[in-house]
């Protein structure tokens, strides 16, 4: 049975990953390591938990003990990096944690993979010649676009906030032991996810939680601001071809083509709420929003070109906007008992 390394599967996309990863690949061990901080949760992962080819293990990456005993007790082949400091508020008010777990802990994770896959530069130990770490990064790293134009694996780096510059970092680092030590890695920069088992803070489900609770929905600035959204299982598809399929030492993004703007976002899930949940005074969710004022160094847009991953590896995304809302949105109706 052959071992992948998951970091960060109690995380958002790691928790959804995991599960597809495990019932997917019968044959895998899937060990999942996470330290379990404030945007972990065990709880999105029951439908794994019983499974034979899948094991916890809480532990931080930073950990180069921990790390190391992992590679050798389970002799993992593979490493499916999710796990990050990834709130870009957070970053603003407390950096020193990003530079620690995105840049620290990548690196501690890429070291350990170097010595159990490798006997020296260029030198892939007898029976590991498969092996393979994928780094996951965000499109923040670009920076941003103006009203035209898309992000491409080639677009100069340009991060705006501590965490996009921790995660530029980290993808160097992946980079950089590919070209100095040879070692089989891919990255993948996606845009903004959305689907089930999203941690609060963020943007589609504190629409979603405050509007059934009655309160404010706060939307940054003139809320104008666009992202492209992918649905987070298309994105677990794409991780999937390129740690499968992906040529070593290649970055592929990933993006739905979903472009749309914090208005039309909250707009679309109200309109869902109206007719699933409708307010018992009658009156539109809508009338919930107000704006706050705007996050410092906040990126205008967002849009990015997946044509190298579709034409490459045959990606396509199942989703569009108008049907991965809907699924959404009925997820955490049922999350939340409704």
């Amino acid at each position: 049975m052959k071992t992948i390394l998951v970091t960060g599967g109690a995380g958002f996309i790691g928790a959804n990953f995991v599960p597809y990863l495990a019932k997917k690949y019968p044959d895998y061990l899937v060990i999942n390591l996470d330290k379990l901080t404030y945007a972990g949760n065990l709880d999105n992962l029951k439908e794994c938990e019983k499974a034979p080819n899948y094991k916890f293990v809480q532990g931080d990456i930073c950990d180069a003990a921990v790390v190391k005993q992992l590679f050798e007790a389970y002799d993992v082949r593979g490493v499916v990096h999710f796990a990050a400091e990834s709130h870009v508020d957070n970053s603003i008010t407390g950096p020193r944690a990003f530079i620690e777990t995105n840049l620290v802990g990548t690196f501690t994770l890429l070291d350990a993979a170097r010595n159990h896959w490798m006997s020296a530069p260029h030198q892939v130990k007898d029976g590991y010649e498969d092996c393979r770490f994928h780094h996951i990064s965000t499109d923040e790293v670009y920076g941003a676009l103006g009203d035209t134009g898309y992000f491409r694996e080639t677009t100069p780096y340009d991060p705006s906030s501590p965490y996009s510059a921790s995660k530029a970092g980290s993808d160097m680092l992946v980079r950089a032991y590919h070209r100095t030590y040879g070692m089989n890695v891919t990255v993948s920069n996606c845009s903004n996810n959305y689907g089930p088992k999203q941690h609060p803070e963020k943007l589609i489900p504190k629409i979603i939680s405050n509007a059934l609770a009655g309160k404010d929905i706060p939307i940054y600035g003139d809320g104008k601001n666009v992202r492209d959204w992918l649905y987070v299982l298309d994105h677990c598809k794409a991780i999937d071809l390129i740690f499968h399929q992906g040529k070593s030492g290649e970055t592929y993004n990933i993006g739905g083509h979903n472009e749309k703007n914090n208005l039309e976002i909250v707009d679309a899930i109200c309109s869902i709420l109206d007719q699933r949940r409708p307010r018992e005074d009658g009156k539109s969710y809508r009338d919930l929003v107000v704006f706050v004022k705007d996050r410092p160094g906040h990126d205008r847009r967002y849009a990015i070109d997946a044509e190298k991953l579709c034409r490459e590896l045959g990606w396509k995304a199942d989703e569009n906007f108008a049907s991965g809302i809907v699924k959404t949105v009925d997820w955490y109706l049922n999350s939340f008992g409704l």
